[in-house]
């Protein structure tokens, strides 16, 4: 074995990021296999079952807190090496609050635009009504989506509180940004794979599944890993990723009740995947422009302050 070789096994980094990737696996896997109901599907659950399957979510954030107890790194809230609990709103820093807010909107309203430009037969103006909501609230949608994203976010925490607290600034640490955000991405969506082999994610009623669902799924976290990355960093925090990542799950957009996503079921390519595809390579790739690729995780701080 090589001094190199030597070097990169004993890197502690290395083991606590293996500590904590095994802890977070594991214990969601066993989760989700125990309550899973043998045979159901997403949609076959009660709302309280997917609720109480969903309690899964919060392992990642678990598993880093249990990984810093075994590994003794302490558990500061703000600064080099911290779970990046805190919240400031110095140097601007709010700015990538309010950006965590209203991102998903930008990203599901465009997707759903392009969506109707491949497909335009899945304009229903009438199809508001088959969702239970008051067209009057239409135009409010996402901004119910934002504050009670915002409100109820325990879920997008047990994530992010994981992924992007501790799994993202090890990967750094280790791999440099470009290749620890294309692994980091690819481990998040992996971690997916039993909920979408449930149909949680894209149902099941598609070619490859589950198989195409899972890739698809490693597509999307990278692209939302890059945004939600860049949102912890210039922050400090983790907080502007947990709302976003609870916004998101809320599917802020107006077009939602005007649009049948079924009437294109027959696609080989769903056009709101397409659309959601180009919307957040899109942003990502502005994103990673203007950042420049520079700014390390493992500095918790802003790049406006020194």
């Amino acid at each position: 074995m090589t001094d190199e070789a030597e070097d990169k096994k004993m890197n502690p980094d290395v083991r606590r990021l293996l500590i904590y990737l095994v802890l977070s696996f594991t214990l969601t896997f066993l989760w989700f296999f125990a309550v899973i109901p043998k045979g159901q599907t997403w949609d076959d659950m009660t709302p309280e079952m997917q609720s109480f399957v969903a309690l899964g979510m919060l392992f990642p954030f678990i598993s880093h807190i249990l990984t810093r107890w075994i590994t003794h790194e302490g558990f500061a809230m703000t600064g080099d090496g911290s779970m990046r609990m805190g919240i400031s709103f110095k140097d601007r820093k709010w700015i990538f609050f309010v950006l965590a807010l209203i991102l998903p909107w930008i990203y599901m309203e465009s997707a759903n635009i392009i969506s109707l430009i491949i497909a335009p037969q899945c304009f229903d103006p009438e199809y508001y009504v088959s969702l239970d909501i008051d067209k009057r609230l239409i135009m409010i949608l996402p901004l119910n989506a934002m504050v009670s994203g915002t409100l109820v976010s325990v879920a997008a925490l047990g994530e992010e509180g994981g992924w992007r607290g501790y799994m993202m600034p090890k990967l750094v640490k280790i791999m440099g940004r470009g290749k620890a955000l294309l692994l980091g991405g690819i481990i998040w969506g992996l971690w997916h794979a039993p909920l979408t082999c449930i149909g949680h994610n894209f149902g099941t009623d598609y070619p490859g599944f589950p198989f195409v669902g899972i890739i698809k799924m490693c597509i999307f976290c990278t692209l939302m890993g890059i945004i939600l990355t860049f949102l912890t960093e210039k922050s400090g925090s983790v907080w502007p990723a947990v709302f976003m990542h609870a916004v998101n799950n809320n599917s802020p957009s107006i077009l939602n009740g005007y649009i049948d996503h079924e009437k294109a079921a027959n696609a080989i390519v769903s056009p709101y995947w397409v659309g959601m595809l180009i919307s957040l390579v899109t942003i990502a790739l502005i994103i990673w422009k203007c950042d420049g690729g520079t700014v390390p995780l493992s500095h918790g701080t802003s790049p406006h302050k020194a």
